[in-house]
């Protein structure tokens, strides 16, 4: 697997408005920082504007002006492609989009690159027809918008995102981030993932597949006082450890320590400790020659087929084809 080229879209014509630097700031920092310790070439970014590129004036307002090489003909040819917002106007006001930018996603599609958007940036490939048939979320305040005004996209307004292959659709705001290290994680796999969220002080969520579908968005607040026993668990995973033990680390009772695991992270914690497992595994079948029986072992999946078994049915291949996607350099 290969890193690649990504065209990211700049879409305002006039103004680029300082709030939604955010989902543009994202696949910049993601995609356009070289981690060559990592992987080597990184990515190759190169932001597109729909403004023929060239000195600009200053911005009204609170806006800013973006000054780019690349234009909208740029998108064809490259590996990914990323619409990271559109303007507000063209979401709550139904001002249309720029057709050229409609006409180039297309042209983008139909020669092969991975199409993605995070936030309203799902309002573009709607309207190139991208989304037709598929599932795609968007944020959540702009979903029932989505729904109505293109229904034949199927929108999911529950997911972090939705991958679909050589589509990907994301929530807003920090959901672009979990989209991005996801898209990471395909490409350059768990490992160079899990080390780049690091880096960027966030959490690596749980592993994806093809279809991987993020089934419960993170929650409003952060139970940071279950950070050392979860830790803790990261730290003991080839042992069998159970609700019991972690309540007991914890000081709380099994019940409680339930509630708040699952208030916390959106997910039991039989299922946490089976994503953390999952997560190690693969880091090490990318990351050592050990063999499947030993990797079992330390993730604490116990034997070669139980490792197998919840391969193929959370990532959707066994750990052999797993490793040979992801093979030592």
């Amino acid at each position: 697997m290969s890193a690649g080229s990504v065209a990211l879209v700049v879409t305002d014509e006039i103004e680029f408005p300082s709030w939604e630097l955010y989902e543009l700031s994202i696949p910049c920092t993601v995609f356009g920082k070289p981690q060559p310790d990592l992987a080597d070439p990184w990515y190759d970014l190169r932001l597109c504007s729909t403004r023929e590129p060239g000195p600009d004036g200053p911005a009204p307002g609170i806006g800013l002006s973006l000054r780019t090489r690349h234009g909208l003909a740029d998108l064809v040819g490259a590996d990914t492609v990323i619409v990271p917002s559109v303007p507000d106007a063209c979401v709550d006001e139904g001002r249309p989009l720029p057709p050229e930018l409609i006409t180039a996603l297309r042209l983008a599609y139909d020669s092969g690159a991975r199409m993605v958007s995070l936030c309203t940036g799902a309002f573009a490939l709607a309207e190139a027809g991208i989304l037709d048939g598929r599932r795609a979320t968007a944020h959540w305040m702009h979903t029932a918008q989505l729904a109505e005004r293109y229904p034949k996209v199927e929108v999911d307004d529950s997911v972090l995102y939705v991958d679909d292959g050589d589509v990907l659709t994301s929530a807003g705001l920090t959901a672009g981030l979990d989209l991005c290290l996801h898209l990471v994680r395909r490409d350059l796999g768990a490992h160079v993932a899990n080390q780049l969220a690091r880096r960027m002080v966030v959490p690596a969520h749980r592993p994806g597949g093809q279809a991987q579908f993020i089934d419960q968005p993170m929650p409003a607040t952060d139970d940071r006082g279950l950070a050392p026993v979860l830790d803790w668990a990261r730290a003991h995973l080839d042992q069998p450890l159970t609700v019991e033990d972690l309540a007991h680390r914890a000081a709380m009772s099994p019940r409680t320590l339930y509630r708040r695991l699952q208030a916390a992270t959106g997910v039991t914690p039989l299922q946490w400790l089976l994503n953390q497992r999952l997560r190690l595994a693969q880091s090490l079948l990318e990351s050592t020659d050990l063999p499947v029986s030993r990797i079992g072992e330390l993730s604490g999946l116990g034997t070669a087929n139980n490792l197998r078994h919840h391969f193929l049915k959370q990532i959707g291949v066994s750990p052999r084809d797993y490793r040979r996607a992801f093979p030592l350099a």
